[in-house]
Order: structure tokens, then C-alpha cells, then sequence
């Protein structure tokens, strides 16, 4: 059963917790009387702080660019197809992304979903990738990606103007509102020296999760999307889902490592002791350029529990070069995404939220990074020792840049009390001397006992 298909070359200091706690306290402060949500009232998918509107066009002619590192939305109607338009230079590995994002708990059927393609100016097709909604008909975001992956002598290797065209399938029976979009342009730094374009053998990659954290589970509010997912690393963590509600998590995974879950349902009040939905739970991983890894789906009846494990390939820099396109995505290193959705239709027998476990663990040491020609961290294609950190504590992006002005600014309270001290030491001393010295005779220096009247 497809979820989602990923797109390729046509052929292949001070404690960061004490400044998270001040954060979340202040926040706290300031939200203190804000209501909570009633079970079924599921938040809008979070777009972007800095994204950019755009109105993709009909005529390929006419497609408004995108840049680099840059998110933008749109919106795309039921069998409507867009253009836009990227300039893309001759080294790096571009990845273009865009996410469907109906509203939860509209109608949706088997096949229908988003669609990119990739062209040449002249038509050449680079790339494609498709992204659907399977048998479960479960309204929820979901990602399709196309990848131009360097091969010398392949097509589509050199710096120009590409085409890039969104493609909505609906079915008539399905709701007709417009879908809103968030594309996104990403680019891979290429590498010093290609060395192979084979990808290894990977028919014996191991499916199956190994033995996964046990003990106290720790509580984690998943993002609704991409831009505000919450940090989540090994270990166990609990959260709690609405009907027709998506929760969004993210893992740093190194090259070498593969991402080992299992996401556990448990029981939930109900009306109805014998209703139950098929693929009434889902979950999915995207790689950090939003193309889709893995994912299972599993029935769920509120009266007994159900888990969904799932593991991805390794992140190894050739897989990229193979023709399974789930291998395929996890050639790159950095953030991927976890995505744990329950079927709208749970709220016909489930009284408030299902209550879902997540036990995560990284296998594999991490390895070193190919000999990129540029900084994979700063692209979004790497782990560094904060992004570890923000997941060990669970923070949103938004949490985490909170986090750090805090730590800024309380380094830069200490230096200025220091100086307000500082300088108050200086006048007690001055005053010390003007009192206590007399007319002609040398003033003690600062930090000298001053002279003793007699």
C-alpha cells in the first residue's frame, strides 16, 4: 500500500534546561488563562514563521521562482496543476518538497494526493515523486518530493532554469475545497570527489526495530507539522491524539544510524466497546528534505491497544542511488520527521483522546560525513551537538531559538551586574580615598588600604 513515494533522477555554558525551564515557566506566565481545546478540535498544521506566499501559475512560462533554503504556500484546487519555476546550479543536489495539507477530517479517497515533477527547460524530466492518501482515506499532511541526485553523464546535471509542476488528484466524491501547500527548496551540498554512483547492497537491511527503551515514559507535546515539530531522542515518551489529529516529532539521525520506533495506542474511553477503524492509526518518517522513508498503519478499536513499529534504512550518502525510493530517501544525514496521525473517524467511539507511547532508539554509531564541498549542517543535511541536545529536551525550533536569547541574554545580565559591581567597587574606593586623603599627599591606589590619620 503506497503512503508516499520519494523523488529521483529518472533511472535512480549555561545549562540549556534551566534556560528551556525559564522559557516554558514564562510562557506558562503568560498563558495562564488560556483554554485547552476540546478533544476533536485539532490545531491547523503550523506553516512556516518566514514563509512566503506565491500563486503558482498554469503555463510553465509563467511559474513564479523559488530560492533556496526558502518555504513557501500556495494553494491547489481538485485536478489542478501549477508551475513554478527554480534556478539551480551545476554542484549541489537540489531537494524540492511540497506538502498537501487538507483540512482534518475532510473526505479524501484511495489515490488521492499531490504529485511533482521536475523538467528541464526543454522538457528533459529529471525527477518525480508522488505522495496519496492509500485505502485508509484519512485526511492528514502528507509530503511528496522530487531529488536531482548527481551523476555524471546523467540528465539534468548542469546550472539553468528548471520547471517544477504540482499536480492535485481528487476524486469527485471527495471534498473540493482547495488544498493549502508548503513548498520547500533544499540544496545538498555536492562533494570534493564522486568516487561511486553504485548503491550498496541492501537486500538483507534488517525491517524489524530491535529491542526498544523500557522505563518511565516522559511527556512530549508533538508540533502539527514540519516547522514545529517537537524534539524527540532515544528513550520513551508519552503524548495524547485527537481524533483526526496528526502529531509531529523529530530525530536527529547520523549518517551510519537508522531510526528504530514503535508508536504504541492505547486503550481510550469509548461509547462503543465493539467499533473499531482500520489503519485507524498511522505513522510515517520523512527524511529532513520532507521525502518519505517508512510508515505503517495499524486498526484500532478503543478497548485494546495497537502498536506500529518502524524502521528506516540506515543513512548512508549511496543509497541515494538506489531504485528503492524509500532506501533511496535515507541517504542523507539531520532531522527527520515522525509523523503520528488517528483516524478522524475515531470520534465516533472515542470519548476525548487516544493516549500514544513512543519508544525511539538511533542504531549505529554515528559515522563520519562524505567529503562534502560545502556545510551540510548549515544546508539542513547534518547533526551537530545542539540538534542532540534539542531532542534529548524535547524542544520545538521555536523553543530552541527561545532557549538561546534567553541564554544570551542571561550571560549578558551576569557581564553587565559584574560591571555594575565592578563599578561600584571603584566609587567606594575613589570616595574612600577623596575622604581619607589629605592636601600634597599621593592618593592610594585602588585596592591599597588608605593612609591612617594620626
Amino acid at each position: 500500500m503506497r503512503r508516499g513515494t520519494t523523488g529521483r533522477v529518472a533511472g535512480r555554558a549555561v545549562p540549556r534546561a534551566l534556560a528551556t525551564a525559564v522559557v516554558l515557566g514564562v510562557t506558562a506566565g503568560l498563558l495562564g488563562g488560556a483554554a485547552v481545546a476540546d478533544a476533536g478540535d485539532v490545531p491547523a498544521y503550523r506553516t512556516a514563521e518566514d514563509a512566503q506566499a506565491v500563486d503558482g501559475a498554469r503555463s510553465s512560462a509563467d511559474g513564479p521562482r523559488l530560492a533556496s533554503g526558502r518555504i513557501y504556500t500556495d494553494d491547489i484546487g481538485p485536478g489542478e496543476e501549477k508551475y513554478y519555476t527554480v534556478e539551480l546550479d551545476a554542484e549541489s543536489q537540489p531537494r524540492i518538497s511540497v506538502a498537501a495539507l487538507p483540512e482534518a477530517g475532510s473526505e479524501v479517497a484511495y489515490g488521492d494526493g499531490v504529485s511533482v515533477l521536475l523538467e528541464g527547460a526543454d522538457g528533459t524530466s529529471c525527477g518525480e515523486g508522488e505522495a496519496d492518501f492509500g485505502s485508509d482515506g484519512a485526511a492528514r499532511p502528507i509530503a511528496a518530493w522530487v531529488a536531482r541526485v548527481t551523476e555524471p553523464d546523467g540528465a539534468c546535471q548542469s546550472a539553468g532554469v528548471y520547471n517544477l509542476s504540482v499536480t492535485r488528484e481528487s476524486d469527485p466524491a471527495s471534498g473540493q475545497a482547495a488544498w493549502p501547500v508548503e513548498l520547500r527548496l533544499m540544496s545538498e551540498p555536492g562533494l570534493n570527489s564522486l568516487t561511486s554512483t553504485e548503491a550498496p547492497d541492501t537486500d538483507d537491511l534488517p525491517t524489524e526495530p530491535p529491542g526498544l527503551p523500557t522505563g518511565t515514559a516522559r511527556r512530549l507535546e508533538g508540533g502539527t507539522g514540519f516547522n514545529d515539530a517537537a524534539g524527540m531522542g532515544e528513550g520513551v515518551w508519552k503524548d495524547r491524539l485527537r481524533p483526526g489529529g496528526t502529531r509531529f516529532y523529530r530525530v536527529p539521525v547520523d549518517w551510519g544510524q537508522s531510526l528504530a520506533l514503535s508508536a504504541e495506542f492505547g486503550t481510550a474511553k469509548t461509547g462503543d466497546e465493539t467499533a473499531y477503524t482500520s489503519d485507524g492509526v498511522q505513522v510515517a518518517v520523512y527524511n529532513p528534505a520532507r521525502g518519505y522513508v517508512a510508515g505503517e498503519g495499524a486498526m484500532y478499536e478503543a478497548d485494546a491497544p495497537a502498536a506500529v513499529p518502524v524502521r528506516t534504512p540506515p543513512a548512508v550518502y549511496g543509497h541515494r542511488y538506489a531504485y528503492d525510493d524509500e532506501v533511496a530517501a535515507a541517504s542523507v544525514a539531520g532531522w527527520y520527521y515522525v509523523a503520528v496521525h488517528a483516524h478522524a473517524d475515531l470520534g465516533r467511539f472515542v470519548d476525548g483522546t487516544v493516549p500514544v507511547t513512543l519508544r525511539t532508539e538511533l542504531v549505529g554509531k554515528p559515522g563520519e560525513d562524505p567529503d562534502y564541498a560545502g556545510d551540510p549542517v548549515a544546508a539542513g543535511f547534518g547533526v551537530s551537538d545542539a540538534d542532540r541536545d534539542q531532542a534529548e529536551e524535547g524542544l520545538t525550533p521555536q523553543a530552541a531559538r527561545r532557549s538561546d536569547t534567553l541564554t544570551v541574554v542571561g550571560w549578558s545580565g551576569v557581564g553587565t551586574g559584574t560591571l555594575l559591581l565592578a563599578g561600584l567597587a571603584l566609587w567606594w574606593g575613589l570616595a574612600r580615598r577623596s575622604a581619607g586623603g589629605t592636601a600634597g599627599r599621593p592618593a592610594a591606589g585602588f585596592g591599597t588600604p588608605p593612609p591612617q590619620r594620626h
